[in-house]
């Protein structure tokens, strides 16, 4: 089979195409052959070696797929020969075959295509996680989301419209805004030359009480004066910019908080939640109420040119590899 491995830190261009044997599935594991797999921001930078996880050299990267299952190893249950299912780790799934933990793997709804699977799991569960368990978002509060055309952006301007906020989207063209309020967000604000005056517009003065922020830099210096009294900013990820500096002067005013959220990190320190998570997601996918959004679709194994959209900003939702 082949796969991709990452034998130096570097640029995508760096990655591989090897052939290797196809693993055998160990006791409690599933092997799955994919049909698709999701490209995140975490898995370039991973890459890279600017994330905090640094695999040993080689290593094959990607965190997210979906496929069929092939073989079963010794103890498996509740899952089959055949199953159309998604799959998640924190890397090792970009190859063909893969033997996975079966807490890692899922049912794909079956609404779903391969590619659509594989973009579900990682950006939906962060912003569920992250909107329930980090900022405890209210019906009727006011959810500011930054780099809402993005995957985990897109995810929470669903998640935050089922909550019942009222969801105000940000990105950098109006063409991604046009997908960001088809979308459902009740109001769209290009943030290239600024936003808070506009957020302070559409709320009466008082500003957000939510804020998502997968972006950081700028955009993430500029939420502090766009914040309600009591505000909860989430800091999800840094796609656009370095950290900024919390100034507790502001927090402190404000009556805000600022909140670290890393969606694997609190289900690993909370058993049982991302299960609970995964079986609500997939009961609205099921239902018709959730459904990623891909504006890339790569064949299978071109890792450089699905991680393109990526790098040039001009992902909407999700990019992905698949087997046509």
């Amino acid at each position: 089979m082949r796969q991709i491995t990452c034998p130096a830190y570097g640029p995508p261009e760096t990655l591989e195409v090897e052939e290797v044997p196809t693993p055998s599935p160990t006791p409690g594991q599933v092997l799955v052959r994919h049909r698709a797999w999701g490209i995140n921001h975490v898995d370039m930078l991973m890459c890279a070696g600017g994330y905090q996880l640094k695999p040993d050299l080689p290593f094959t990267p990607g965190g997210e797929a979906a496929g069929d299952v092939i073989a079963l190893g010794e103890g498996v249950e509740g899952i089959t020969v055949g199953d159309r299912v998604m799959i998640s780790g924190r890397y090792g799934l970009f190859a063909e075959v893969a033997a996975v933990d079966r807490a890692g793997i899922q049912p794909l709804p079956t609404a779903f295509d391969y590619a659509q699977g594989a973009a579900f799991k990682s950006v939906y569960m962060t912003a569920w996680n992250a909107l329930n368990h980090g900022a405890h978002l209210r019906p009727g509060e006011v959810l500011l989301v930054h780099g809402a055309a993005g995957g985990v952006g897109l995810a929470a301007v669903h998640i935050g419209r089922m909550m019942g906020a009222i969801v105000i989207g940000t990105a950098g063209s109006d063409a991604k805004l046009d997908v960001v309020k088809a979308e459902g967000a009740d109001h769209v604000i290009n943030y290239t030359d600024g936003f808070k005056d506009q957020v302070k517009a559409l709320t009466g003065g008082r500003g957000a009480d939510v804020i998502y922020d997968p972006v950081g830099g700028a955009v993430a210096e500029e939420s502090f004066k766009a914040m309600n009294y009591g505000c909860r900013i989430l800091y999800i990820g840094f796609t656009g910019g370095p950290p900024v500096q919390i100034r507790s002067n502001l927090l402190l005013i404000k009556g805000a908080s600022a909140i670290g959220f890393r969606a694997g990190e609190i289900g690993r320190r909370i058993p049982g939640l991302n299960e609970r998570t995964m079986h609500d997601l997939i009961a609205l996918a099921e239902a018709g109420r959730l459904r990623p959004h891909i504006s890339h679709r790569t064949a299978w194994p071109d890792v450089a040119a699905a991680m393109a959209p990526i790098q040039n900003r001009t992902v909407i939702g999700k990019s992905v590899m698949e087997i046509p």
